[in-house]
């Protein structure tokens, strides 16, 4: 019954938002909408509550300014392959502008520079890529979401036990590394979070980041992880996971075995991690804005058709959220991008 009552005012809350989205209806005058622009996005992957947010940014932005938008991600986040050679496919279809947010960071680099070649202007969204031709970034600073969630957990635990980390990775499962020390499995977004995490905690003698585990835009793989960590260290007081695979599958374990003593900080904004969230399961999760990251995206992959200066990167910023907060008018706006 208190969930039914959670949720009736949750959707109150966010009805009063489609409203609030009317500032995206009409193009800036500087913007002509006289002619079709061609734009491809290529994401990490094909479903999931956060692409399919992103999509809904882009998809209103292209509304607004006129474009033809092809979108475009592989099935898993681990296809690195497959999301070259959908960036080789718009090259060669001609997009005026493609827009990626890049499964690996050095693996994506070369392709970017070889539609840079052919004079196609490239922008980042949600991860970086490693060149240099890369137009401008947009998207949310992962280092500073992984202090934010690492400064809650701590928090949470009154500054002392054992912490583990569940990330992702674009890379094979069986090459994990035994240790917890940061690497670059692919994805920079990945890599900033972990650093982010750990560089915090390390200022708390205290507190000791026990395990690190990866898994690859796989629920089941991230259950999987996260019995195991509570199996090899018992004495285990708290879960940070850092997206939205890794905080689906540790919330159901921790759920479905009635660890009420574990304490989680998650990084996801679908309607069942809210659900956790109230429950108690999680106690705070870092959120990003994705249907901004989207429309922004969009937005300035016009602006360099029409040859306009962009900014060099575009911090959509990052927000925890818990019970406390998450009916805020403005939290709810980033919990429910309702559009028109």
């Amino acid at each position: 019954m208190k969930t039914k009552r959670f949720w009736l005012t949750l959707l109150m809350c966010a009805g009063l938002w489609t409203t609030v989205t009317s500032c995206f209806n009409s193009a800036p005058d500087y913007i002509s909408t006289n002619k079709t622009r061609n734009i491809h996005m290529i994401v990490k992957m094909n479903r999931g509550d956060y692409w399919n947010t992103v999509k809904l940014g882009a998809e209103a932005a292209a509304q607004e300014f006129n474009v033809k938008l092809t979108f475009k991600a592989p099935d898993s986040e681990s296809d690195i392959d497959e999301q070259i050679g959908m960036v080789q496919a718009s090259i060669k279809q001609k997009a005026d502008v493609i827009i990626l947010a890049a499964s690996s960071y050095m693996g994506l680099a070369q392709v970017v520079d070889q539609a840079a070649y052919y004079k196609i202007p490239v922008i980042s969204v949600d991860a970086e890529v490693g060149s240099a031709r890369v137009r401008t970034y947009v998207g949310s600073n992962g280092y500073e979401a992984g202090q934010k969630s690492a400064e809650r957990l701590i928090e949470l635990l009154n500054g002392y036990g054992e912490i583990g980390i569940i990330n992702f990775t674009n890379s094979s499962l069986n090459e994990q590394p035994e240790s917890t020390s940061t690497v670059d499995y692919g994805a920079r977004d990945a890599d900033e979070r972990e650093r982010g995490f750990l560089n915090y905690a390390a200022r708390y003698p205290n507190v000791h980041v026990v395990e690190i585990s990866y898994t690859s835009s796989n629920i089941t793989n991230a259950e999987d992880l996260t019995q195991l960590m509570l199996l090899k260290h018992p004495k285990l007081r708290g879960i940070a996971t850092l997206n939205e695979t890794a905080s689906q599958g540790a919330a159901m374990v921790i759920k479905n075995l009635g660890k009420d003593n574990i304490k989680m900080v998650a990084f996801d904004s679908s309607p069942s991690m809210m659900e956790l969230l109230q429950e108690g399961t999680v106690q705070a999760t870092v959120i990003q804005n994705p249907f901004s990251n989207g429309y922004l995206a969009v937005k300035y992959a016009v602006e360099v058709i029409e040859g306009m200066d962009v900014p060099e990167r575009v911090d959509t910023g990052t927000k925890l959220i818990d019970l406390d907060n998450m009916l805020w008018p403005e939290n709810q706006k980033l919990l429910f991008p309702f559009v028109r």
